[in-house]
C-alpha cells in the first residue's frame, strides 16, 4: 500500500479569474476504492487530469505509484482498428492474455478485441477499456463516468466488476455504483475537501445530519435576530422620544426641570443611540451559516 500526497494544489484554467483549486491538501490510500463526489463544475475531471499531468499547476503531487486513466481517447483513424491494435497505444506494456483475463471477469468473448473498434456497443468499447486498464498491476487508476450510456445489464457487469478490484479513484453520477463499489470517498465542498471513510450513502447519511444541525442553528440565530431588532426599535424610539423632550417643557407643571437639564437628557440619549446603533454588525455576526456541500 502507497499513498498518494497532494499538498497545498492551487489550479485555474487560462484566463478564468477563479481557482479550481486553493492551496488544497488531503492524503489518500493507493488501496482504497475512492469515490469522488462534488457538484457539477467544482473539478472532478479536472483533478483527475492534474494526478495525470495534463496541467500545469502550484504545490505538489506525491506518490511512488503510476496513474492510468478510463476512459482511454480514441480518434476518427482509431475506430477503424481493432481493440488488440489500440492496445499498444493504450498501454504498450502489457500483454493480451492479461487483457484476456480481464475480459473474462467482465463476461465478454475475447474475439471483441480483434473487429473495428468502430463495431462495438458503447457497452462492450466500455468494458474493453477497463480490461486493458486493469490488466496492469501496481497502478492506481482514475475512472470518469465508466457506466454512461450503457444498458442497464452492461451497467450491472460494470458495477459487480469494479466491485471486486481496489486501487482506483471512481467519478460517477451514479449513487447505486458509487454504493456498491466504493469504501471511501473524497468529497469536493464549496470551500474545502474531505476524505471519509464509507460509501455515498454513508456520507450523505452525515452530511443530511450536518444539514440539520446547521439548519437548526439557523432557526436559533433568526430568532435571536429579531429579538435584538426589537431591542434596537425600543431604544431608538425612546432615543427619539428623549431627545424631542430637551426643547420646550411647562415651567407650572415640570417644575423638577430646567435649562441645565438639557444636557443631561442630550447624554443620556446618546448613550441610548450608542446601544442602538451597533445592533447592525451583530446582526451580520448572527447570520446563518451557509451549507459546505
Amino acid at each position: 500500500m502507497a499513498q498518494i500526497q497532494v499538498t497545498d494544489l492551487t489550479f485555474s484554467y487560462d484566463g478564468s479569474a477563479d481557482d479550481i483549486f486553493q492551496d488544497t491538501t488531503f492524503c489518500i490510500d493507493t488501496d482504497w476504492k475512492l469515490g469522488l463526489i462534488g457538484r457539477n463544475g467544482k473539478g472532478k475531471t479536472t483533478l483527475l487530469n492534474l494526478f495525470m499531468g495534463r496541467h500545469e499547476y502550484r504545490g505538489n503531487i506525491k506518490t511512488s505509484i503510476c496513474f492510468d486513466y478510463f476512459p482511454y481517447q480514441v480518434s476518427a483513424l482509431d475506430l477503424k482498428k481493432s481493440a488488440s491494435d489500440l492496445i499498444e497505444k493504450w498501454k504498450p506494456q502489457i500483454e493480451l492474455w492479461q487483457v484476456m483475463i480481464q475480459m473474462n471477469e467482465l463476461k465478454m468473448d475475447s474475439e471483441c478485441l480483434y473487429r473495428p473498434f468502430e463495431t462495438l456497443s458503447f457497452g462492450e468499447r466500455t468494458r474493453v477499456m477497463l480490461a486493458v486498464l486493469f490488466a496492469e498491476e501496481n497502478e492506481f487508476l482514475l475512472i470518469d463516468e465508466p457506466t454512461n450510456h450503457l444498458d442497464t445489464e452492461a451497467r450491472d457487469i460494470v458495477k459487480d466488476y469494479l466491485a471486486s478490484k481496489k486501487g482506483f479513484i471512481l467519478v460517477s453520477h451514479d449513487r447505486d455504483l458509487l454504493d456498491k463499489v466504493c469504501d471511501h470517498v473524497l468529497v469536493l465542498n464549496r470551500a474545502s475537501i474531505e476524505v471519509q471513510s464509507g460509501n455515498f450513502s454513508t456520507w450523505w447519511e452525515n452530511k443530511e445530519r450536518k444539514d440539520a444541525f446547521h439548519q437548526a442553528e439557523n432557526e436559533k440565530h433568526l430568532k435571536e435576530i429579531g429579538k435584538l431588532k426589537a431591542a434596537a426599535d425600543r431604544s431608538g424610539r425612546w432615543a427619539d422620544k428623549n431627545e424631542n423632550s430637551k426643547i420646550g417643557f411647562d415651567p407650572v407643571k415640570e417644575h423638577d426641570r430646567s435649562i441645565a437639564t438639557r444636557s443631561f437628557i442630550g447624554a443620556k440619549t446618546k448613550r441610548c443611540r450608542l446601544v442602538s446603533n451597533p445592533m447592525s454588525s451583530v446582526l451580520i455576526g448572527k447570520l446563518a451559516k451557509k451549507r459546505d456541500f
